[in-house]
């Protein structure tokens, strides 16, 4: 047992590099009596139905084949590796899941003996997680560069969340992160072949009733992209093939890796990224309504939809009466519930003043500038 949980810790610590479900960490220590001063990372998360729950995060081997230029565990890097078998990390895992250290998992592994190999481990262990040991709480798999088809199907029918990491937004930019994979055929297919079967196959719908998610990492600020790089392919995305959510992972160097002396992406940069891409997801923008700089960068002073808001309403601000639910929501400090919310509260009656909308919950703050009531200003903009 003293060994598992060792190997565990080794295997979890790093995991702030797979941002997923959530991105905060907190360390849970046990041992049989529930206290041990190892810790592995458990973090509270939340699930693609909303509910939260407490999330092991977790390698299930940290040894791995592939040079990636940014990873502590690429290749030659000189550090212990550890590595669990699928029935032993099955069965420790059903562990911490009685003892309420844990309710769900999110699997990644490195890469030993190929892709397919390696996916088959994973597949293995989660095919004992649900079958075996009869466990029906929340799995998110990841799915590893060059599996094939069928694997990828197997994830489906056993997760909740499936993941394939892009890493950098195209094809020119991956090789200065990962330089022998290949973006098209091991990365992006992938995630091709998830839509493909849930389009073809809606007779079918996983272990829970329903298809997986599936989500996607960028390392934001590792290859030299533009915000606008890294935003174009989150758009096609889910537009195109379903995508859930993008993460993006800003870069930190690590040492002893090729990328070890690159500055690291500051956390602005991460937060403004993140906003776009819910106004991609969310809000109705399309790619061309983001307020890019000329060299495709995002203002850092400002989050994206105050400033697309700037350039667009400051001169013709929306009028609260009537306006629809997708204008409502390009208003800062009006997202889809509060839309909903003005939208409901304007039937019953006229909305006249920046007091109903506060009681609404709506961010008065920010709104009032591009606010119209019954065809006059709530706020006077300043005129520079």
């Amino acid at each position: 047992m003293d060994d598992d949980i060792v190997r565990l810790r080794a295997l979890s610590s790093q995991m702030a590099l797979e941002p997923a479900e959530d991105r905060s960490f907190v360390g849970t220590s046990f041992n049989d009596s529930g206290h041990c001063p190892e810790e592995v990372f458990v973090h509270p998360a939340v699930m693609p139905n909303g509910q939260r729950i407490k999330l092991l995060k977790t390698l299930l081997t940290s040894a791995c084949e592939r040079d990636c230029y940014y990873c502590p565990f690429r290749a030659g890097r000189d550090f212990r590796r550890a590595t669990f078998q699928p029935d032993e990390f099955a069965r420790l895992f059903i562990m911490l899941t009685k003892k309420g250290i844990a309710q769900g998992v999110f699997l990644s592994s490195g890469v030993i003996g190929g892709g397919i190999r390696t996916q088959d481990k994973l597949l293995d262990t989660a095919e004992i997680l649900r079958h075996k040991l009869g466990f029906r709480g929340y799995i998110h798999l990841k799915i590893m560069p060059g599996s094939e088809r069928s694997q990828v199907e197997r994830a489906m029918q056993l997760a909740d969340r499936i993941s394939i990491n892009l890493e950098a937004p195209n094809k020119e930019r991956l090789p200065l992160l990962a330089p022998h994979k290949q973006f098209f055929q091991e990365l992006l297919q992938p995630l091709k072949w998830v839509e493909e079967i849930r389009r073809t196959q809606p007779g079918y719908k996983g272990w829970n009733g329903h298809w997986p998610s599936s989500v996607t990492q960028f390392v934001a600020g590792g290859a030299g992209e533009s915000d606008l790089e890294l935003l174009a392919t989150t758009n096609y995305l889910y537009r195109n093939l379903g995508l859930r959510r993008a993460y993006y992972s800003p870069f930190n160097p690590i040492q002893d890796t090729p990328l070890e002396n690159q500055p690291p992406t500051p956390a602005i940069r991460e937060n403004r990224l993140y906003q776009a891409s819910f106004l991609l997801r969310d809000y109705g923008f399309d790619l061309e309504d983001l307020p890019f700089e000329i060299n495709g960068t995002l203002p850092i002073n400002m989050d994206p939809k105050a400033a697309w808001a700037q350039r667009n309403l400051i001169e013709r601000p929306v009028e609260v009466n009537k306006a629809e639910r997708h204008i409502l929501m390009r208003v800062p400090g009006i997202g889809p519930k509060g839309a909903e919310t003005i939208i409901k509260a304007r039937r019953q009656s006229c909305i006249r003043d920046l007091s109903v909308l506060r009681k609404l919950g709506i961010v008065v703050e920010r709104a009032a500038p591009y606010l119209l009531f019954e065809g006059h200003r709530a706020f006077q903009p300043l005129l520079l």
